[in-house]
């Protein structure tokens, strides 16, 4: 199974899972991102193996061609002494190095394909991690985006409710004056007087009292003998 496809069923569950848990879509790609980035860097550390073992294939391969080459120049010295056994003996390590060097090759040559395999999907996952990350930045700001909105409009509500009392408070203020100009207009009319107007009412109303009884005198006097005006007239005309 390839990397990408682990990867693609590990992000596909979790998309399931929060899906039907009503995730936030942030949380989301904020998991999807978190995914990638660690798949990369298994996937690294894979090619940091293999590069490994191809360096040990590639140090292998260069002692077994020595090995080759040095049981060669044996077989040369055995013939040139004459000693074609010994000759045919080192012809035969050396056939053993070339088949070893032959299988060190294949190897090396399935570690280089590998590492480039290796190196495709970094190259892939790498991109597609930078366009993650760029979703993920325009989401975020998309994201903003609605939430300053949204908070404007309940800004613009409030404000529509805050006039609304505001009005309501200036014509209750209005109330307010109109009672208090009614009130004003009754001050004093039902107030006490102070003492110096009762004392003062006092003596106006002993000289109505004198008044009154002088009036009564008189008119008592008419009809008692005592002289009227209209009397005292009489008697000077005689």
């Amino acid at each position: 199974m390839s990397i990408f496809s682990r990867m693609a069923d590990i992000i596909n569950s979790n998309i399931n899972a929060m899906l039907d848990s009503a995730e936030d879509p942030q949380k989301m790609i904020r998991l999807i991102v978190q995914e990638m980035e660690e798949t990369l860097v298994e996937v690294r550390s894979s090619s940091a193996r293999v590069i490994a073992d191809r360096k040990t294939a590639q140090r292998r391969l260069e002692q077994v061609m020595a090995d080759g080459d040095d049981w060669e120049a044996k077989a040369k010295l055995a013939i040139s002494k004459g000693r074609e056994d010994l000759a045919r003996a080192a012809l035969a390590e050396k056939q053993i190095m070339t088949e070893e060097a032959e299988a060190v090759q294949q190897e090396l040559a399935a570690l280089d394909e590998h590492l480039d395999h290796l190196n495709e999907e970094i190259a892939q996952l790498q991109q597609k991690l930078n366009d993650a990350k760029a979703k993920q930045k325009a989401m975020l700001m998309r994201a903003k985006t609605v939430n300053d909105r949204i908070k404007v409009k309940r800004q613009m509500h409030r404000d529509a409710l805050d006039e609304a009392f505001m009005k309501f408070e200036k014509f209750e203020r209005r109330v307010d004056n109109l009672e208090g100009q009614l009130e004003a207009m009754d001050l004093g009319r039902e107030s006490k007087p102070d003492l110096a107007s009762e004392i003062e009412e006092l003596a106006n109303q002993d000289k109505i009292d004198a008044e009154m009884a002088r009036l009564k005198a008189e008119m008592s006097g008419g009809n008692g003998g005592s002289d009227t005006p209209s009397a005292q007239s009489d008697k000077e005309s005689s």
